[in-house]
């Protein structure tokens, strides 16, 4: 099922470069999440529905491409209360904004197994140019990678109404993927 929806956003948003390797996510071991603080206090959750496309090859990492599409409504922190309204208008307002979209268009080098994921991220129709550390290893047929994004939620216009003394301004996604080369 993975495949597919891997093979439907890769047909919806275009192939990845020439010559770069396409890798399937395993869900299993695969998380996409989010840390904040709310009354001074951390939370962390994740989201339960998304897809990615990856074509990477540590060789000629600058053509890297990877579309993550997010289901924003599949946010989820473990407490009912904060999830119900993560959800709603003034938050990530699901309705509106059903997805959000990370899209690296290319990636540097750092060397051993880091890099920077230079691309997009689209949040509540907000898009802003990032730049993501991220650490990549291949292991032949094997890929995982993990990185985190530090935001400032308002810049995406969520809760703009609320004060930073109630929800912390700094939000840090985060994710952790393996994924195995597709022949």
């Amino acid at each position: 099922m993975q495949v597919l929806r891997i093979a439907a956003v890769a047909a919806l948003l275009g192939a990845g470069p020439a010559g770069a390797a396409e890798w399937d996510i395993d869900p299993a071991k695969s998380w996409l999440g989010f840390k904040g603080t709310a009354s001074g206090t951390a939370f962390e959750g994740r989201f339960s529905r998304w897809v990615a496309s990856i074509s990477f090859d540590p060789a000629h990492a600058d053509r890297g491409h990877v579309v993550v599409l997010v289901d924003v409504s599949s946010a989820e922190t473990g407490d009912r209360q904060k999830d119900e309204t993560l959800s709603q208008g003034d938050w990530l307002n699901a309705e509106k904004y059903p997805k959000a979209t990370f899209e690296a268009k290319s990636f540097r080098f750092l060397g051993d197994t880091s890099y920077e994921a230079v691309g997009t991220l689209t949040l509540r129709g907000v898009t802003k140019h990032v730049v993501m550390p991220t650490t990549i290893e291949v292991d032949g047929a094997r890929l995982h990678a993990s990185g985190h994004l530090d935001l400032i939620r308002t810049d995406y216009g969520v809760g703009e109404r609320t004060g930073a003394q109630w929800v912390g301004l700094k939000v840090v996604a985060a994710f952790d993927v393996t994924a195995r080369q597709l022949k």
